[in-house]
């Protein structure tokens, strides 16, 4: 479905994946833009978080929605990057702060999973309802990029006609595997990294909810897999860590996907093996509505590319922002 106008080169200065990786959080700087934050009340009691930028053409500006990964926020390199790409276009962004990833904790036990789309669907349908003569964009990444697949496989033909197209950034398609996978070697220190925020949090939850004294085991995790076995898992009414990893998975929900929509991730990802990206390949082959991109080199949420030997430019988000630009522009000509 794309026409590319520039071509993705992996930075030669970040020779392997864990530097391709780590670039995006040490090296890269993005600008403060005019963001705030809203805090929406949820129809089960609870609320939800938007940071919102508006955009240039007030409600009419074509719009992007953020999912973000796993205990990603505003201040992930990502996030900013998007809606510094979103305001050079004039479009307003939302990013969806997932349950107790906002600014204080949420009311309810409930938190987020890689599964958990309701959430993500209602904020879709409410940003739709505010906004009905603006296009509307869909970006999730890593975490969030399950969240949205599944999300998309789910709900088929059945989404607001406002959104035109999405784009899925660096997905663990297979939970399990990547659970698994993340692990090796230096990517223990990412799964470190992330169970030192991840369990204290926890344990903050447990402590406003005392039926859920018993998930106190989750203090002892050591891996991901220990952390979902003990937290996750029982706390959103799954088996264990291997019954949820196989029901939040997106990877069976990717044939059925109707919504044009990217899927972009690098072959080298650290977090993912690439046996992965090969099964997504052949889930995808009869879905028209699915475009992949698997660049051999990227990293996680990587892909930073380069104009001259010292000009670092950064391809994902123009990519996505490309990507649904074509499918806005598809979908204007079409009505």
């Amino acid at each position: 479905m794309t026409s590319r106008s520039r071509l993705y080169r992996p930075a030669w200065w970040l020779p392997d994946a864990h530097s391709a990786t780590l670039w995006g959080r040490l090296g890269r700087r993005e600008p403060s833009l005019p963001v705030h934050t809203e805090r929406w009340d949820t129809p089960d009691g609870d609320f939800l978080e938007l940071v919102r930028m508006p955009g240039a053409h007030g409600p009419a500006s074509p719009r992007v929605l953020l999912l973000h990964g796993l205990e990603g926020g505003i201040d992930s390199h990502y996030a900013r990057a998007m809606f510094r790409e979103a305001k050079s276009r004039g479009w307003a962004a939302d990013l969806l702060l997932f349950r107790t990833c906002g600014s204080e904790p949420n009311r309810l036990p409930r938190s987020y999973h890689s599964g958990e789309t309701s959430d993500p669907r209602w904020v879709i349908g409410e940003l739709a309802t505010a906004f009905p003569g603006a296009p509307l964009g869909l970006v999730g990444v890593s975490l969030g990029g399950n969240v949205l697949c599944k999300l998309l496989g789910e709900a088929g033909e059945t989404l607001p006609p406002q959104v035109t197209g999405a784009v899925a950034m660096s997905v663990p398609f297979d939970l399990a595997a990547a659970s698994r996978y993340i692990g090796r070697g230096f990517g223990a220190v990412y799964e470190k990294r992330f169970l030192r925020s991840l369990i204290p949090k926890a344990l903050a939850k447990i402590g406003r909810h005392p039926e859920l004294e018993p998930l106190r085991v989750v203090q002892q995790a050591r891996t991901l897999w220990d952390f979902d076995d003990a937290f996750t898992a029982p706390l959103h009414g799954f088996a264990d860590a291997a019954d949820y990893y196989a029901r939040a998975s997106s990877l069976p929900y990717l044939s059925r996907i109707a919504l044009p929509t990217l899927l972009l991730s690098a072959v080298d990802d650290p977090f993912l093996p690439p046996s992965v990206l090969e099964q997504v390949r052949r889930e995808v082959a009869g879905t028209p509505a699915v475009e992949i991109e698997f660049p051999a080199r990227g990293g996680h949420v990587g892909f930073t590319s380069y104009l001259g030997p010292f000009t670092p430019w950064y391809y994902g988000e123009w990519r996505a922002a490309e990507f649904l630009h074509q499918t806005m522009e598809q979908r204007r000509t079409a009505v």
